[in-house]
């Protein structure tokens, strides 16, 4: 017997993707952002807003499904768990478990570059990961 795959958060969701971008922009307005913008291009969309003196850069990469209904469906969901994340890492700030930068670092824009620092790092880390580079252990003293 197969498992069968779990229910991904926001399937079958009705929201239309305007409704989930005027929410996200209404609710990181309400936590400071000075500025905000989407754009949409036939690979993503791209959520873009200024908080903090950072400017912060969501890619939602364009479904590739055929058939266009299921295809929209994909994407208002996508749009669904956006909402959901942005929401959570305002809170885990607001909460102090982290600070901005430390929940926003993948999606700040490296200034000069235009990529997100995520986007920008995520290279030299799997570089680093390939040359075997030491890793300290889990659990007990770090050894030298």
């Amino acid at each position: 017997m197969t498992a069968k795959p779990p229910r991904l958060y926001a399937q079958g969701t009705k929201v239309a993707v305007e409704n989930s971008r005027a929410e996200v922009e209404r609710y990181v307005r309400k936590r400071g952002a000075t500025s905000f913008g989407t754009m949409t291009t036939s690979e993503s969309s791209v959520l873009l807003f200024e908080a903090r003196g950072r400017r912060i850069k969501f890619e939602i990469p364009v479904p590739k499904i055929a058939r266009p209904d299921d295809r929209d469906a994909e994407e208002r969901r996508r749009w669904r768990c956006l909402v959901l994340s942005v929401k959570a890492k305002f809170e885990a700030v607001d909460s102090g478990i982290v600070t901005f930068e430390e929940e926003f670092l993948a999606h700040i824009v490296v200034p000069g570059t235009g990529e997100s620092v995520g986007k920008w790092i995520a290279p030299q880390i799997a570089a680093a990961y390939d040359r075997g580079a030491h890793m300290m252990p889990l659990l007990g003293p770090a050894s030298p």
